[in-house]
């Protein structure tokens, strides 16, 4: 490629032709050559006479000038123009191979459209340059293969940031995986910087020249929400200081309906050269509860967004004691200790029991309360089964009472010994006793125990065969101290010592906190250190991928609690929501002791950034330029020679508005096509380029089509072809996709829309129609580009389609799936490995959503196919055999039509008697 200023040609070598301009320009002017003057008599005869048709004598200069124009462009589009292409400097000097290093994590998703777009025109100078490239991603790192350029263009869209940072342990292992031979490094940065970049940089060096790309756009990053002073603090960093700047936050939630919105917008302003700023929200109790993220408005990234957890959510907690009479007795109140416990982390609410019910507080203490009457002992039952929690506590008037004696009391998690036990009195035997170690199943497991918490009463509690089960905290004598009892969604859990100093030191010690905490009767102030938590097990509810896109959890492993607060992100530590037994807690990007720094490259590294003019070829346009001088010059060749009046000017002006309307008018058949799509339920097969093998795919859905008129209540429109590089996809709930050996690779942006397709719902039937002659695999050409084809979509693992598969009982019940050929050949995404046989099921419990890929070899379309009065195009074996293969090929289609359509209905339980029956069991 030789460069013209802007401009760049990559065949410089055609642009010799516009040396020819000025001989072809004065051959022009000479041809024809001009007359000879003479004088002849009889020409007076003829003056007067006018001849409709006229030729000038020499071509107008103009009208030269627009065909000079005409031949120049041409030869500039043929010497392939490029306007702002890359210099061949950096990464692209020379022509050995090159390797494109991502960090791609949550910082790189702000700009990830720009980063791609770059990718793509660094790829498209490679496969110029005939470079092998490879790419290496240093938050998932993984095994380096050269390959063609082309080959990686494909795969763009597959390429996706994640949503944490490539830690020391990635970087070592992306070292490792390095390839031992000379290549050059194109290092796409995110900005921040980290002590491993230092290793991962000296060993690129040392294979090659390094050239780093860094994004312009400023980076900002929201820490975790905390409650202070009645006030929800939102703390903001910016990558890099700068001028004053106001930054939109919003907090999204539920609204009273259930329906998510925006429940608040601030802003936040950074001062001048200032790198944080913070934000203080005044939120009532009730408007907390129902946020569910903060997020800096256009950010979009995981490190702009900000999940709340309990730690935010100010629990609401009701205290009442059995006898609070004791003036100048502070120290003694029943409801002393708890006060002090709990006024820094939740809301307490005072007053009788009947008073505080219809409040809906989260948690209801009662300390010492023996009796209930019977009205409020059935409000706080029905409030315990809606999911509230009842914490009580022992004391004299419990200890005296007959509450939970002769049967258990439903407010009571376990039936109680009259009287109690005194250990380590005056008048009693023993020395007061010590906690025991909390066992594995316990929620206080994990907390350390001090050695000057006793015990010196308690009350006790009668053996039953449910004691054990209950007893979630015991003395070293066995005996329990804190047992608990679920009821509906709540809980009913008994300290069987006092609230106060009176029966034990507990309260005194801060294990009590911590106790309370685990009991998710307070919200914990700040993030919980990793060893608190030891022991217990969290589950992800909701995630956060790169681009700050709250999904949901799905089936992720749970995390280890001393893991959760302190192992670096990854992908079995994504951040989000995880729920633990009583309370969630969120695992946030940003932590308020991360650092939030840009990253500082050696002067020896060329630095480069993602704004620059995109490359953009101007073949196209010079050609259609030439195009246009053309026919400008066939019109004025026209008029110049008096042709171009009456009917002949009629009719080349109905040529030019034809050719102005075409456009529009095609345009307009598409559109109509979309309503048409849009409305109704409309199967299609994707063109091939195979006019024979595409007419009979139209033929194929047309004949499914009827078979679903007439036996379902689908109502099919027409099938259609599409066209993967132009057509919208959302449209159609199925596409038949026949393969073929030589059909073209979809580009890039067609993959997008594909995996975007299969993500929204949608399903492909891939059939390489070579069932006769191969089994599933690569054992033929149509099998080796299913291979090719199917290679950048995001499909997840298969199998062979099992017997109890959703599939075979959507519509029919079918257990073989024929086309023109018989193969059972057919796969299907696979089940989940846990999925299990439910006794008196005639099937698994599958998670049977719609599998987005079927494949398969026994052409289909062919089995299906039907002319315009309904009658079967292709034959299929011999007599009564072939036409009931042909009807079992409509029944899988029916079948295949309503598993797009219903999902997993077949597998409601509702369904298996009629099932059991059919089936004869």
């Amino acid at each position: 490629m030789i460069m013209l200023g802007p401009l760049g040609f990559t065949a410089p070598w055609l642009l010799l032709g516009l040396l020819a301009l000025p001989i072809l320009w004065l051959i022009l002017r000479a041809v024809p050559p001009a007359p000879i003057r003479r004088r002849f008599p009889g020409v007076a005869l003829l003056l007067g006479l006018s001849d409709d048709d006229t030729v000038t004598d020499r071509t107008p200069w103009w009208l030269l000038l627009m065909r000079m124009l005409a031949v120049a462009a041409v030869i500039l589009g043929l010497a392939g123009p490029v306007l702002n292409p890359r210099g061949e400097a950096g990464e692209q000097a020379g022509n050995g191979p090159l390797l494109v290093v991502m960090d791609a994590s949550w910082s790189s998703a702000t700009d990830w459209t720009q980063r791609q777009q770059a990718l793509e025109a660094l790829l498209t100078r490679a496969e110029r340059a005939g470079r092998p490239v490879a790419l290496l991603r240093l938050t998932a790192p993984d095994e380096v293969r050269f390959q063609g350029a082309d080959v990686l263009k494909t795969r763009l869209q597959g390429i996706l940031p994640e949503p944490w940072q490539p830690d020391a342990a990635r970087m070592d292992r992306a070292i490792s995986l390095l390839p031992d031979q000379e290549f050059d490094s194109y290092w796409m940065s995110d900005g921040l910087a980290r002590d491993s970049r230092a290793a991962m940089l000296a060993a690129l060096e040392t294979h090659g020249r390094v050239t780093v790309f860094e994004g312009p756009r400023a980076h900002y990053a929201l820490l975790p929400a905390t409650y202070e002073d009645g006030s929800v603090t939102l703390t903001l960093r910016r990558l890099r200081p700068g001028p004053e700047a106001e930054i939109s936050v919003a907090a999204h939630g539920l609204d009273p309906a259930g329906n998510p919105a925006v429940l608040m917008r601030a802003t936040a302003v950074f001062d001048p050269s200032a790198t944080e700023a913070a934000l203080a929200l005044a939120m009532p109790a009730e408007l907390r509860s129902r946020i569910t993220r903060f997020e800096i408005e256009g950010a979009r990234s995981a490190g702009a967004v900000s999940l709340p957890d309990d730690s935010l959510r100010r629990r609401e907690v009701a205290l009442l004691a059995g006898n609070e009479n004791r003036e100048g007795l502070e120290l003694l109140s029943p409801l002393h200790f708890l006060h002090k416990a709990l006024e820094p982390t939740a809301d307490l609410l005072d007053g009788a029991l009947g008073d505080v019910l219809p409040a809906n507080p989260d948690v209801i203490v009662l300390a010492d309360v023996a009796t209930l009457s019977p009205g409020e002992e059935a409000g706080v039952l029905q409030w315990v089964e809606e999911g509230g929690t009842l914490l009580r506590f022992a004391g004299p008037r419990l200890a005296a009472s007959d509450v939970s004696r002769d049967g258990e009391d439903p407010l009571m998690p376990v039936r109680l010994r009259a009287g109690g036990r005194s250990v380590g009195g005056a008048m009693s035997w023993g020395e007061p006793k010590t906690l025991a170690p909390f066992t594995e199943d316990s929620p206080f497991y994990g907390l350390r125990i001090p050695a000057d918490v006793t015990i010196s009463s308690q009350v006790m509690a009668q053996p039953d065969p449910t004691l054990a089960a209950r007893v979630i905290a015991q003395l070293t004598d066995g005996t329990p101290l804190v047992t608990r009892k679920r009821m509906g969604q709540g809980q009913v859990v008994l300290f069987h010592v006092t609230a106060n100093a009176e029966w034990s030191s507990l309260p005194l010690s801060g294990l009590f906190v911590q106790m309370l905490e685990r009991l998710a009767v307070s919200s914990m102030p700040t993030s919980p250190d990793p060893a608190d938590l030891a022991g217990t097990i969290w589950q992800p509810i909701r995630v956060l991928d790169a681009f700050g896109r709250v999904v949901d959890a799905g089936n992720l492993p749970g995390v280890a609690g001393e893991n959760l607060m302190g192992a670096s992100l990854g992908p079995d530590l994504q951040p989000g929501l995880y729920r633990g037994e009583d309370r969630s807690l969120a695992r946030n990007v940003m932590t308020p002791d991360m650092a939030f720094e840009p990253a500082v490259w050696p002067d020896r590294i060329a630095v480069e950034g993602l704004s620059r003019p995109d490359e953009t070829p101007l073949a196209g346009w010079l050609l259609a330029l030439t195009l246009l001088l053309l026919i400008a010059d066939a019109i004025a060749s026209l008029a110049l020679s008096g042709r171009l009046s009456g009917a002949r000017a009629t009719k080349a002006a109905a040529v030019l508005l034809a050719l102005a309307l075409a456009a529009p008018q095609a345009r307009a058949q598409e559109d109509a096509a979309a309503i048409v799509a849009a409305s109704e339920v409309t199967l299609a097969h994707v063109l091939t380029g195979d006019r024979q093998l595409d007419d009979l795919a139209q033929a194929g859905l047309r004949g499914l089509s009827d078979v679903l008129y007439f036996r379902t209540s689908v109502e099919p429109a027409e099938p259609m072809g599409v066209n993967l590089e132009t057509d919208e996809l959302a449209f159609f709930p199925m596409l038949y996709w026949p393969v073929t050996a030589s059909q073209p690779t979809p580009s890039s942006e067609a993959y997008a829309r594909l995996n975007d397709y299969l993500r929204s719902g949608g399903m492909i039937l891939f059939d390489t129609r070579d069932a006769d002659v191969a089994s599933f695999g690569a054992s033929s050409p149509e099998g080796r580009k299913l291979q090719e084809l199917a290679a950048p979509l995001d499909i997840p693992p298969l199998e062979p389609i099992p017997q109890d598969h959703v599939l075979t009982r959507t519509f029919y019940l079918l257990q073989d799936f024929p086309g023109r050929y018989a193969s059972r050949d057919v796969w299907v995404e696979s089940a989940p490995p846990d999925a299990e046989m439910i006794e008196g099921m005639p099937f698994r419990n599958l998670n049977d959503n719609v599998t987005p890929v079927v494949i398969g070899g026994n052409d289909w379309a062919a089995a299906w196919a039907a002319d315009d009065r309904g009658a079967p195009l292709v034959r299929m074996g011999s007599g009564f055999a072939g036409e009931r293969q042909r009807e079992i090929a409509y029944r899988f289609g029916v079948n295949l039509v309503m598993h797009v359509l219903t999902g997993n209905y077949k597998s409601d339980q509702v369904h298996v008697p009629a099932l059991l029956d059919r089936l004869g069991q």
